[in-house]
């Protein structure tokens, strides 16, 4: 058992570092070191997520934890996430600057949770994990402590409840017909068991459904995405973000491993399944778009846009189940689409804040002339909207590329059709925000300046997002090497 300690590394030195923030806050009174160590952190966990990378696949305390590549990219992409937020909310941490300290290590401890869920094979360890990434969060969403603030924490928490509650009923029915928590060990009861006899047992099967119920949850898909848009406009921006890209991602991760590993056979097992998630990201990417039309808070439609990319993913997760054990490209499509949301609505986020902390408003007619009172911040939030818009020459495009040729090679050309009339009108809302920023005339005059932090986080995100976009062959062979644990 102490030899396999090692493979969790980056958890127990995230842990370690997350402590210290704690201790260090109780004892010092200028706060500005905390996000040091707090960076520090996140880059020592890297680091040792990085040492782990190639070793052979194995599983850990048990088979309740995998070291393979598709967990540590995922490991690697949520501390990237964490770094550039923590460095977003370089000024904004004023706001509640007597709990510095305690924003810190929530956040830092929420990141391990997505990273053991990432990497858990035991339906009881994805749960744990999940409750302690959740439980930080349903903290630090109320973290502001006014009105709409606590009214999001409280409508996060009393949703989230519901849908850990039905998670956990798909899980004891999953264990009452297999005996088993373990994945692999699912996977073999399944196989074992005669096509009528499988076909036959609703109670396996309802258990799948609301499996597949309580991630929609996390990944807020429709019909269980009530809970975004509130939450992203009452929480704070740097959680919004949080919220909006390590969460999600780990979600996707989790819900992929689950079904692939315990439920890629029988065909036609993964073909029911693939559908019913064709069908959840028909809603999900309309519902998300047509409502974002309508938003007049730049934060509530982030809200419904995450829901709309939540669907385009959705397109890519109904497709690995439609090819579950064939040689295809939409594993590591899938991953990718993940790689370059991320860094494209952190960027967003980021510019966001740094606005938003000078107009102290979240309207998007508020933002109007933001190119005369800050090009470099309108320029920024401008490449990534047209990067979740999906045009040239940004990763967006190569993302959407790669996820949907890889749906019509598996017959879901119906489901690719309507996800990209779903992006034509996307476009709309992005660029509604773009015309905003360049063509309206400034409240006022003042400038809209920024800390060296922010410009930093996004310079990388902007950077990224054109660099991949121009060159994504060399991020497409770590993507592909992170999904072979999915027998590419």
């Amino acid at each position: 058992m102490m030899d396999q300690i090692r493979y969790i590394a980056p958890e127990i030195s995230l842990l370690c570092f997350a402590l210290i923030v704690i201790v260090l806050d109780l004892f010092i009174k200028p706060k500005k070191v905390l996000p040091v160590i707090a960076v520090a952190g996140s880059f020592v966990a890297l680091l040792a997520v990085l040492m782990l990378w190639g070793v052979p696949v194995t599983d850990v305390f048990n088979k309740m934890l995998a070291v393979d590549q598709f967990g540590l990219f995922f490991k690697a992409l949520i501390l990237v996430s964490l770094v550039l937020v923590i460095l977003a909310s370089n000024r904004y941490v004023l706001k509640f600057e007597k709990f510095q300290g305690e924003f810190y290590a929530l956040l830092m401890l929420s990141a391990i949770g997505l990273m053991l869920l990432v990497s858990a094979i035991n339906l009881i360890t994805i749960y744990v994990a999940l409750e302690l990434s959740s439980i930080s969060l349903y903290v630090l969403v109320s973290f502001l402590k006014d009105k709409q603030s606590s009214e999001a924490g409280l409508k996060y928490l009393i949703l989230g409840a519901v849908a850990s509650a039905i998670l956990l009923y798909g899980m004891a029915l999953i264990f009452g017909t297999t005996g088993n928590t373990c994945l692999t060990c699912i996977a073999d009861y399944v196989k074992g068991m005669p096509a009528a006899s499988l076909a036959g047992s609703p109670v396996l099967l309802i258990g799948l459904v609301l499996l597949i119920s309580g991630f929609g949850f996390k990944i807020a898909s429709v019909p269980f995405q009530m809970w975004v848009p509130d939450v992203y406009e009452g929480a704070p921006t740097p959680i919004t973000a949080y919220l909006s890209v390590a969460s999600k991602a780990a979600g996707f991760a989790v819900i992929a491993r689950i079904l692939l590993t315990a439920f890629g056979m029988p065909a036609w097992l993964h073909n029911d399944w693939a559908m019913i998630i064709a069908v959840l990201a028909v809603l999900t990417m309309t519902v998300g778009n047509i409502v974002a039309l309508v938003q007049t808070n730049i934060k509530r439609l982030f809200g419904y846009s995450s829901i709309a990319q939540a669907g385009y993913l959705m397109v890519g997760l109904a497709a690995m189940g439609m090819a579950a054990q064939a040689d295809s490209t939409i594993r590591s499509g899938l991953i990718f689409f993940l790689f370059s949301y991320t860094l494209t609505n952190l960027g967003a986020f980021i510019a966001i804040i740094a606005i938003s902390n000078k107009i102290n408003s979240d309207n998007i007619d508020d933002y109007s002339g933001m190119a005369k009172r800050s090009p470099l911040l309108a320029t920024g939030l401008t490449i990534c909207l047209v990067s979740l818009t999906g045009l040239p020459p940004t990763a967006g495009l190569i993302a959407k590329i790669y996820i949907f040729s890889g749906a019509v090679d598996q017959g879901l050309l119906w489901l690719v059709i309507i996800a990209v009339i779903n992006s034509c009108i996307s476009a709309f809302y992005y660029f509604k925000v773009v015309k905003v920023m360049w063509m309206g005339e400034p409240v006022n005059n003042d400038e809209v300046t920024s800390t060296w932090p922010e410009w930093l986080a996004l310079g990388f995100c902007c950077l990224a997002v054109v660099v991949i976009g121009i060159i994504p062959g060399a991020f497409m062979a770590i993507t592909q090497n992170a999904a072979k644990i999915f027998g590419i």
